[in-house]
């Protein structure tokens, strides 16, 4: 498969404005999240506040499933060339048939999906057919138990992204509503797997669950596609330091801010994304200019000082990253500020995406204001070090 692009970026906000909300869906199926940035905002000031979580705005449930323009942004325009995202399976291309298949969520993109990616590249190739990868958007449990839903690591652009990396031909965003909840574990085989895929083979995990109220596993899926004549292959899971590899223990740690730890588990870099808001302009008066990010749609690492990079515009920065409050000033709100090393552009009401490398330090008053500078340039100097340790083991600025 040729080489995707080395620059990835936010999507721009041009892409919205060059196409009418009004014609809906786009061969691709990714989110576009710059275009709705003024509806998030409307809603937020017209609708009751939404939960807080430490101090945190969650605008999860007010963001909307948007369509994206991979038209107007090279980034997804080179992921739709070479990965196909599809929402709609009413004409699913001849070319993706007789393939082999993954069901689950691949939220995060780990090393034990990583596994079952590179199983199922190997069965693609076995049956001579695609290697496709089908999700859920969103996550079933948004829909029937949303209380309970797991705040999500990717969204569904990255997602694919991260996907495409390690080979896959094709990834199904599935609309999740109740008629795909309805269908038992030999329904959903039936229709979706052999009805609509047609396909060949399936590699799944050995904790795999599927149909109505999770009640097909395994030894179900064993018994369906061994009446269809189609191969099967369980992965085991991948362990890393004694623990299993899982979604569940990467959003731990991410919740912790032990974002390094995180980044063993991953196969790249920890990413949220948000919009850049106007805030104080503080930093800026500091020496130390930031683009405060708002509405983001993922999990956000636990409060602390991190080492990073940042995405916009089609550029990369080494960056240094605050989530927390600012006590030295009084304020108490939990706040995304990012300093872009060495940038000098414009961000206002632009999409911002920022990887998280390492945890610096814990967040804390300052006696005064010079303690606090000489702090900054410290953090500035570790966040440079680190993003540059990251090129070195082959993940650059992309």
């Amino acid at each position: 498969m040729p080489a995707l692009p080395k620059r990835r970026s936010a999507l721009r906000p041009e892409c919205e404005r060059s196409r009418p909300r009004s014609q809906g869906a786009i061969p691709g199926g990714a989110h576009s999240y710059a275009g709705d940035w003024a509806l998030v905002r409307k809603q937020r000031h017209s609708a009751p506040a939404a939960p807080s979580d430490g101090g945190r705005l969650t605008l999860q449930a007010a963001l909307p499933i948007i369509r994206p323009c991979v038209d107007s942004d090279p980034v997804l325009a080179a992921i739709n060339r070479h990965v196909k995202i599809i929402r709609d399976l009413a004409q699913w291309p001849a070319e993706l048939r007789q393939g082999a298949v993954s069901v689950g969520n691949f939220d995060g993109v780990h090393l034990g999906h990583a596994r079952i990616i590179e199983v199922l590249m190997a069965k693609a190739r076995a049956v001579g057919g695609a290697a496709i990868v089908f999700t859920f958007d969103p996550h079933p449990v948004r829909l029937l138990r949303p209380a309970e839903a797991p705040p999500p690591l990717t969204w569904t652009a990255r997602k694919a992204e991260l996907l495409a990396e390690l080979g896959i031909e094709a990834m199904v965003a599935y609309p999740t509503d109740e008629s795909l909840l309805a269908l038992g574990p030999g329904e959903f085989f039936s229709r979706i797997v052999r009805g609509k895929l047609a396909a060949r083979a399936m590699v799944e995990g050995q904790n795999f669950f599927f149909g109505r109220d999770r009640s097909g596993n395994v030894d179900t899926l064993r018994q369906l596609t061994a009446e269809a004549g189609m191969d099967l292959e369980i992965v085991p899971p991948v362990v890393v330091d004694g623990e299993v590899v899982s979604s569940s223990r990467v959003r731990r740690l991410i919740a912790e801010g032990r974002v390094e730890e995180a980044r063993k588990l991953l196969t790249q870099p920890y990413r949220v994304r948000g919009m850049v808001t106007h805030g104080a302009g503080r930093g800026a008066r500091l020496g130390f200019p930031t683009a405060n990010v708002d509405a983001v749609d993922t999990l956000l690492p636990g409060t602390g000082v991190y080492a990073g990079r940042a995405y916009a515009l089609g550029e990369c920065w080494a960056a240094a990253v605050n989530v927390g409050p600012n006590p030295t000033f009084g304020e108490h709100a939990l706040k995304v500020e990012v300093h872009l090393i060495g940038a000098q552009v414009e961000l206002y009401g632009q999409p911002l995406e920022v990887d998280f490398l390492m945890r610096l330090r814990d967040v804390h008053p300052f006696a005064a204001v010079a303690a606090l500078r000489e702090q900054l340039e410290r953090d500035v100097e570790a966040a440079r070090h680190y993003a540059a340790q990251e090129a070195s083991r082959g993940s650059s600025c992309r």
